[in-house]
């Protein structure tokens, strides 16, 4: 399945943003308690974006360890390759298509991890068997992804506003099934975490801000909703009203983020 998708750098970042503001839960600390980590491990992050989970994990082993991190998009990269050199990390970051084969031998990391990015493959079962093979005996794989029940008030508000049925969105609709399901047929002793994290927001404009940057960053996946500016604009305005409307009757915008965490090994 071939996803008609373009990555937004800004829009993003600025997603990222808003959930370390006004979320009350830590996705990077769960995501260190359950990975298992050891010094000296050597890790390959795929779809790393602009390193946010590289250089977590690099602060988390003190920099004991061997990691590089592999996107497509070179603005994240560069991003990343900022930030590598502001904190003098030593991490490699490289342009890395996980549609094609990777350009590692087998047998090489202790470690593949790939967050919120692996349901925009062409050919799922391909990806995970590259992971799988540059994986070591004994290696682990660690995924994230949106849950069906993930940020359900932002699909209600969208719905109220435009009655219409909202397409279903590589993450949501394919992580928990079509994407467990290739996982668990290459690999072994597959487990499930789950990580929620309320967004709270007491006024509509961050809401607004969130649900902006969602439908600009997926834009190719709304079509059934907007295809030009004007049509967005258009579209956001009646998102606004029915989020104002939400607001006065309940007090708060709570959008709860439910992500899975799928830990597996070779």
């Amino acid at each position: 399945m071939k996803i008609n998708y373009q990555e937004t750098p800004t829009d993003l970042l600025r997603r990222i943003d808003i959930h370390s503001q006004y979320g009350s839960q830590d996705i990077d600390k769960w995501m260190l308690e359950v990975i298992p980590l050891n010094k000296g491990v050597k890790i390959l992050d795929v779809g790393c974006g602009s390193g946010k989970q590289c250089f977590s994990f690099y602060d988390r082993l003190n920099g004991k360890c061997e990691i590089t991190g592999g996107d497509v998009s070179g603005p994240l990269l560069d991003k990343a390759r900022q930030i590598k050199q502001e904190g003098n990390a030593n991490i490699n970051f490289m342009e890395l298509d996980f549609n094609k084969r990777f350009p590692f031998e087998d047998n090489e990391f202790d470690l593949a991890s790939c967050s919120f990015a692996i349901y925009y493959a062409e050919d799922i079962p391909f990806t995970i068997s590259e992971m799988h093979r540059v994986l070591k005996p004994g290696g682990k794989l660690f995924t994230t992804g949106p849950m069906p029940e993930n940020k359900q008030l932002f699909y209600d508000i969208i719905k109220d506003a435009t009655k219409i049925s909202i397409p279903p969105m590589p993450g949501s609709s394919r992580y928990s099934s079509q994407i467990y399901a290739a996982i668990e047929e290459i690999f072994s002793n597959v487990e499930t975490h789950i990580f929620e994290n309320p967004l709270t927001f007491p006024v509509v404009d961050p809401f607004i801000d969130y649900t902006r940057a969602s439908l600009s960053e997926d834009r190719k996946l709304w079509t059934s909703l907007f295809n030009s500016k004007d049509e967005f604009e258009m579209l956001m305005d009646k998102i606004t009203d029915a989020a104002q409307h939400h607001l006065r009757t309940e007090g708060n915008l709570i959008m709860t983020k439910v992500v899975g965490g799928f830990l597996a090994g070779k």
